[in-house]
């Protein structure tokens, strides 16, 4: 990613959020600092249809959820034909519109010059299993009826939904490219923002998994990824921890305004980070699984940071994939070996959050960089709660103690998905 001066320099404005257990910023970080786990035992009607032992049964669920808290004056008209997701990104999208104090068409923000980009691996999944399968999964959120399911059936709808619901005129597209798609709506809207072709972008990662497919799906042994741990669900999740054995499904919705620092000059608004590069490579080897070696990783974080105009080691903080298998989290470990050296003294700090929220999948890389903003606005570093017992090939400091006040200027987002896909995106924290 090119240099920039500061007037085009792209910074982080507004976040908003539907997460399990939290509906805020400050819940989110909240959560994440104090590292409560929102992973629970999932009910009887999502895996009741499937074989017991055969699925993992744990997941972090968005639970007592109304729309009305954060969108209020959406007519009865129009929700009774948007699926619950599409309603948790509209009250996301809004709450960041809020925390940007963003007003589109005053006399600063020009509609056509606003976009919106989401971001999903499976779009409306949940809609579309259900009314295949002619119930509902969660009685208190019946599927919406198909002659009223134009928005609800379409991957696209929450972008282009909340486009018109703020008034942006500019680019509205949605990406699904599982786990990268969140950091590569990053790296597209930094792109129009730099080359003028915007003043601001808003960006949602949104997912709702939790259906029997893709239960069975994630479980089955081709796949094996979701942990099949017994016990506290709130332990499900341990990444470099040498007794992981996978992730757990999350469902939400995350979303970022980015705007041109000097947008954000004139309308007198204090970022939150500011994005120093999006990088997105792929790795054209194995379609199921990372570079081992950790050399195609080591090379992605030298280059997200030398695109941020800064070496690797000014980096105070890695906010990891950290999806507590075995490939993920060794092939990150490797990787920094080769990109610091053996003497991990030296490393910055590894982190997860997916043992909070779950794994968000196509959100996921939007989650993990809204985190990193929270981070580098509260100079504070989030525990990796579940690791304990460290795999000796991943020993070195994942803020195991808890929370960790730091001096954090810059860190890095990492997302790796399915299709031999690789991501970096570089933040910093604004001067």
């Amino acid at each position: 990613m090119q240099q920039t001066n500061d007037d085009q320099q792209v910074v982080i404005t507004g976040l908003g959020f539907v997460l399990p257990g939290a509906e805020s910023r400050d819940d989110v970080w909240r959560t994440l600092r104090d590292g409560v786990s929102q992973i629970d035992v999932l009910p009887e009607t999502i895996t009741g249809g499937v074989t017991a032992g055969s699925v993992s049964r744990v997941g972090a669920r968005v639970r007592d959820f109304d729309h009305t808290k954060h969108v209020p004056d959406l007519p009865d008209a129009f929700t009774k034909r948007y699926s619950r997701e599409i309603l948790m990104v509209l009250s996301a999208v809004e709450q960041a519109r809020r925390d940007a104090d963003l007003t589109i068409g005053d006399s600063v923000t020009e509609p056509q010059r606003v976009g919106v980009i989401g971001s999903s691996s499976r779009g409306p999944i949940e809609w579309w299993s259900q009314t295949a399968r002619g119930r509902a999964l969660d009685p208190e959120n019946p599927p919406i009826d198909v002659d009223q399911a134009i928005f609800a059936s379409l991957p696209g709808s929450p972008a282009t939904l909340s486009a018109i619901r703020l008034g942006a005129q500019g680019t509205v597209t949605t990406l699904s490219n599982a786990c990268v798609a969140g950091h590569q709506s990053i790296a597209f809207a930094v792109q129009s923002l730099r080359a003028g072709q915007a003043d601001v972008m808003i960006l949602v990662g949104h997912e709702t998994p939790f259906v029997p497919e893709m239960l069975r799906l994630y479980s089955s042994p081709s796949a094996g990824v979701l942990s099949r741990a017994q016990g506290d669900p709130r332990q499900t999740i341990k990444p470099y921890d040498r007794r992981r054995d996978g992730f757990a499904f999350g469902e939400g919705a995350v979303a970022m305004v980015l705007e041109t620092r000097a947008h954000a000059e004139r309308r007198q608004r204090q970022p939150y980070a500011a994005v120093g590069s999006a990088v997105s490579l792929s790795e054209a080897g194995h379609a199921t699984r990372m570079d081992l070696s950790g050399r195609f990783t080591a090379e992605l974080i030298s280059k997200a940071t030398a695109a941020a105009g800064h070496p690797v080691e000014d980096l105070d903080y890695i906010c990891g994939h950290g999806t507590a298998t075995r490939y993920n989290d060794v092939a990150e470990s490797r990787a920094l070996r080769l990109v610091y050296g053996d003497d991990r003294a030296g490393w910055p700090p590894l982190g997860s959050i997916k043992p909070v929220f779950g794994h968000l999948l196509g959100a996921s890389g939007l989650l993990n960089c809204a985190a990193v903003a929270l981070v580098l606005r509260n100079q504070c570093l989030v525990p990796t709660i579940n690791c304990v017992e460290v795999d000796p090939e991943c020993d070195h400091d994942h803020v195991q103690e808890g929370a960790r006040p730091a001096l954090v200027r810059r860190a890095l987002s990492l997302s790796f998905a399915i299709g031999s896909q690789s991501s970096a995106v570089a933040l910093e924290k604004v001067a």
